[in-house]
């Protein structure tokens, strides 16, 4: 294309039939590599709009929000090569353009139904969402991986429990509760998995530390929010079954 025909003449901005002159071989080049820009050329007739063309970056975010199967290919992409759950806000910054957090939401809603029926779940948990194996399939994969998870003695277990559905928490309410003292190792164990944290004081004599579950403490269980957490009875019911000759 010839340089002095990129930018029109100032004597013929308001011109009906400089302009098309002008715009309309931008405007074919563009819609023969991408439908999104057909679909903007024809919402685009009106010689007002003519009169105003599209910016190429004002282009690129319509080639988003129109090409919502493309964009969600690319969030399916990014989640499957992830480590670690991602918030909405992370899954935003791939995209060059802005593109809108409820956007991203209904996607990501559109995405996990297309996922309902494969042996992958896109779930979404307190960090972000993630996608996990189902269930019923983790026999097969522990099979190849026979590693065994940790285990953890029935105190630890306990404690995790009480501080889960009582949260915040002293240690002097976790051993009110228990009715036994509670070994500084215990709450150790569970600091170090990363399931509890210290998130504040009670205002009483010596401010005991308060404790409290955490984000990877929710992820870990494929959770949102506490409000998520099973009834304690079911908690009880595991605890049952947990090794109580295990030392934390």
């Amino acid at each position: 294309m010839d340089e002095p025909n990129d930018t029109p003449n100032p004597s013929q901005a308001n011109d009906p039939v400089a302009m098309p002159t002008v715009e309309i071989p931008e405007v074919t080049e563009t819609a023969e590599t991408s439908p999104i820009a057909e679909r903007i050329t024809e919402e685009t007739a009106g010689a007002d709009d003519v009169a105003r063309p599209e910016t190429s970056q004002q282009v690129s975010v319509a080639g988003v929000l129109n090409n919502p199967a493309e964009t969600k290919r690319v969030l399916e992409a990014v989640l499957l090569s992830a480590s670690q759950p991602l918030s909405v806000s992370e899954l935003r910054k791939v995209f060059i353009e802005e593109i809108g957090a409820d956007v991203v939401r209904v996607l990501l809603d559109e995405l996990r139904a297309e996922w309902a029926e494969r042996p992958l779940e896109l779930i979404q948990v307190a960090s972000g969402w993630r996608f996990r194996t189902r269930a019923e399939y983790l026999p097969y994969i522990d099979r190849l991986n026979p590693e065994k998870p940790p285990k953890y003695s029935r105190a630890v277990l306990e404690t995790l429990a009480i501080i889960a559905y009582r949260q915040p928490v002293t240690r002097g309410d976790i051993e009110e509760i228990r009715g036994v003292t509670v070994a500084s190792q215990i709450i150790k164990v569970l600091e170090e998995r990363g399931w509890v944290d210290v998130v504040g004081h009670r205002d009483t004599p010596g401010r005991p530390a308060l404790l409290a579950t955490t984000k990877k403490f929710l992820d870990d269980l494929g959770l949102r929010s506490v409000t998520e957490l099973p009834p304690l009875e079911m908690i009880n019911q595991s605890l049952d079954f947990s090794d109580a000759d295990q030392t934390a």
